[in-house]
């Protein structure tokens, strides 16, 4: 099947390597390889062989693979909460031929399989937040070994929040350059630091994302939620979710015994259907981690056993677990994915509802419209109705 995410490859040279990397279009830096990247390789150029390389926050893997590529005896994982950045990472490593990379999801470090990381680098993302940014630099101490390198880059405008954070007596500086609209820094802990700091605890345990706890009501559903940073509709439902909920109330009693939910965020869909339903099995399909591991609570702060729960971290639809089929496949679309993204999305879906199953779309109406005039093109799904209401639109289809 044609790749439904790619943009283009990205040539990329360094150090005497040249390295190809296939880019997705809603990636970090699709169009160039990121200048603060290229600028913290560029700092590690006269450090000694590092045996063993976290990249926390991956991307399409440009830290991690050149990495592996200037140290290719070295063990590398790559890490990212996107899976489509997990997909791409490891795509560029067959299309290099770097074999040995260790590459899958991670919420910051509460995933990352080992510890005792020689090198652990980043380049931090700048929208996460000064609260989370700081955890993500200080918890490198339960992955590194003694006198493991920390080597991360951000954005300038995040360089006196990256200072601050590194601002402690236990955590030696030993490289900091800041030029050009980016700052580097390299830095280690002290033995000191180290012994004075308790066991790890993954920022979910320590509620490190948490915003408010708000209640929430559409209808007559009343429920609570535990909102995050770094997710949208925190204070707020959004039209499309409005629109989903309002006609997800109008679904008869037992039409919804196994459930797919397709990016659900914070949660308040996956919500609505355990409250209105009840189902069997509730799957939730999402390409971030943030917004799995917080529609996961949220259902289960809601009374939703965990036994009834599935998360699939990942961009499409493609289950696992296809031989089950569901009755219903409900979601918003990410409409910069692109209208094939979004056929592929509706045909997957197809594949997995039972005889009378439904799937409901939503996303702004032009790339419903796209995906409609795809769906009756291809005889795929009968379209039962389509409904809009503040240039959102939802898509009601059924299986054929």
């Amino acid at each position: 099947m044609p790749d439904v995410y790619f943009k283009k490859t990205i040539d990329f040279y360094h150090s005497g390597h040249t390295l190809h990397f296939h880019v997705a279009q809603d990636l970090f830096s699709s169009h160039q390889i990121d200048v603060g990247t290229a600028r913290l390789l560029r700092s590690l150029a006269d450090a000694p062989p590092f045996a063993k390389i976290l990249d926390l926050g991956c991307g399409y893997g440009p830290l991690a693979l050149t990495l592996k590529a200037l140290y290719p005896e070295s063990v590398v994982h790559a890490v990212d909460r996107d899976a489509l950045a997990v997909v791409y990472t490891r795509q560029n490593a067959a299309l290099n031929g770097l074999a040995g990379v260790e590459v899958y999801g991670s919420l910051g470090y509460d995933d990352v399989r080992e510890r005792d990381f020689d090198l652990i680098v980043s380049n931090v993302p700048g929208k996460a937040g000064e609260t989370v940014i700081a955890s993500l630099l200080r918890d490198a101490v339960h992955f590194l070994k003694p006198g493991g390198l920390a080597a991360i880059v951000a954005v300038a405008a995040l360089e006196g929040v990256v200072a601050q954070a590194l601002d402690d007596p236990g955590i030696e500086i030993a490289f900091q350059e800041t030029r050009s609209g980016h700052a580097i820094f390299h830095y280690r802990f002290t033995d000191a630091y180290r012994a004075a700091q308790p066991p790890f605890a993954g920022g979910m345990a320590r509620g490190l994302y948490h915003r408010d706890v708000v209640e929430i009501t559409v209808g007559a559903l009343t429920f609570p939620m535990q909102t995050a940073r770094g997710l949208p509709e925190f204070d707020s439902l959004g039209y499309g979710t409005l629109l989903l909920l309002d006609n997800l109330a109008r679904l008869q009693r037992g039409a919804a015994r196994r459930v797919v939910i397709h990016n659900p965020g914070q949660g308040h869909v996956p919500v609505a259907l355990w409250k209105l339903f009840s189902p069997d099995a509730i799957i939730l399909a999402d390409r971030d981690l943030l917004g799995l591991r917080y529609a996961r609570e949220n259902l289960i702060q809601n009374g939703c056993p965990a036994s009834r729960i599935v998360a699939a971290h990942r961009a499409d639809l493609a289950l696992e677990d296809e031989a089950q089929a569901v009755d219903l496949i409900v979601g918003l679309l990410r409409e910069e994915e692109g209208p094939a993204a979004a056929e592929q999305l509706a045909r997957q879906a197809a594949a997995l509802l039972t005889a009378d199953g439904a799937l409901w779309l939503v996303a702004g109406s032009t790339p419903i419209t796209r995906l409609e005039k795809a769906i009756e093109a291809a005889k795929l799904l009968h379209i039962v109705k389509r409904k809009r209401d503040n240039r959102m639109s939802l898509l009601m289809m059924q299986r054929k």
